[in-house]
C-alpha cells in the first residue's frame, strides 16, 4: 500500500508539472484612459501583439476595468498597463489586482502607467514613481546601467540617444527599493526637474510579485524602434517570471 501511495503521489506531481508546462503563457494588455489618451496606444498594442506571437504568448487586450477580478486575473502571467491614465478602478477592482500581485503576478508599466491611480498609494509603490510634469517631446541622452539579470542591456547604445516625452517625477524611486536600468541625462535636453538622479527604466520584486516600468512610449515611433522593443521584451520576460 505504501508503494502504491508513493507511486500515486509521484504520478500527481508529474501530471501537475506537465499541465503547467502545457498551459499557454497569456498576458493582458490594459489600455483604459480616464485622462489624456495617447494616440500611440494602437501602435503599442500592435507591437506587443507581434512580440507575443514571436514568443508563443497568448494575449488579451482590454479597456474594461471590470476584468480586474479574481480568479479571472489568475489566467495571466503578466498584466501590461499601456499608457493608462486617470482613476482606473473601483475599490473591489483594486483589491483584486492587489491580490493578483500578492499571489505572484507580474506588472509591466509603459509610459503613462505612472500617470494614474494617484489616490492609491499601493499602486504608486508598485510602479515606483508618479508622474509630475513633462517638457516638449525632444531628443535626450540616456545612460545604461548594466545588470547581470538583463544581459540585453549590453546590446543597447552607450549612450543611448532617443526622442520621446520625458517625465519628471513627483519623487524618483528610491535606489534602495528598485533596480535602475536606464537613467536620463538632464544636461542633454530642456525641462528636466529631477537632477542628477533621473531614472526612467527600473524593476523590483514587490509585495509577492514583480514590477517592471519603462518611461518610454509616448510617441508612435517608439513602437517600431528595435532597441525599445528589445527592452520591452526583456521587461515582459521579467514581469512573467522568466528572468
Amino acid at each position: 500500500m505504501r508503494f502504491l501511495w508513493i507511486f500515486g503521489w509521484l504520478g500527481c506531481l508529474v501530471w501537475h508539472a506537465q499541465a503547467q508546462q502545457a498551459a499557454p503563457r497569456r498576458i493582458l494588455v490594459f489600455t483604459k484612459t480616464a485622462g489624456y489618451h495617447h494616440a500611440s496606444i494602437p501602435d503599442g498594442v500592435k507591437a506587443i501583439q507581434q512580440l507575443a506571437a514571436q514568443h508563443q504568448i497568448e494575449m488579451d487586450t482590454t479597456t474594461d476595468a471590470g476584468m480586474f477580478r479574481m480568479p479571472e486575473l489568475q489566467r495571466y502571467a503578466a498584466i501590461i498597463f499601456l499608457n493608462t491614465t486617470g482613476n482606473l478602478f473601483d475599490s473591489l477592482q483594486q483589491q483584486a489586482f492587489q491580490q493578483y500581485i500578492r499571489q505572484g503576478g507580474g506588472y509591466l508599466g509603459i509610459h503613462a502607467a505612472a500617470d494614474c491611480e494617484y489616490d492609491w498609494p499601493w499602486y504608486g509603490q508598485l510602479v515606483g514613481a508618479y508622474f509630475k510634469s513633462h517638457p516638449a517631446v525632444q531628443k535626450a541622452r540616456l545612460w545604461i546601467q548594466l545588470d547581470p539579470r538583463f544581459p540585453e542591456l549590453e546590446a543597447l547604445p552607450h549612450p543611448w540617444i532617443r526622442r520621446d516625452e520625458w517625465y519628471n517625477w513627483r519623487i524618483p524611486p528610491a535606489q534602495s527599493q528598485v533596480h535602475v536600468l536606464v537613467t536620463l541625462d538632464e544636461s542633454s535636453y530642456t525641462g528636466g526637474e529631477n537632477g542628477d538622479y533621473h531614472p526612467v527604466v527600473w524593476y523590483h520584486d514587490f509585495d509577492g510579485g514583480r514590477a517592471f516600468y519603462m518611461e518610454f512610449g509616448h510617441t508612435s515611433e517608439s513602437y517600431s524602434e528595435p532597441a525599445f522593443l528589445q527592452l520591452l521584451q526583456a521587461g515582459l520576460q521579467y514581469a512573467m517570471g522568466e528572468k
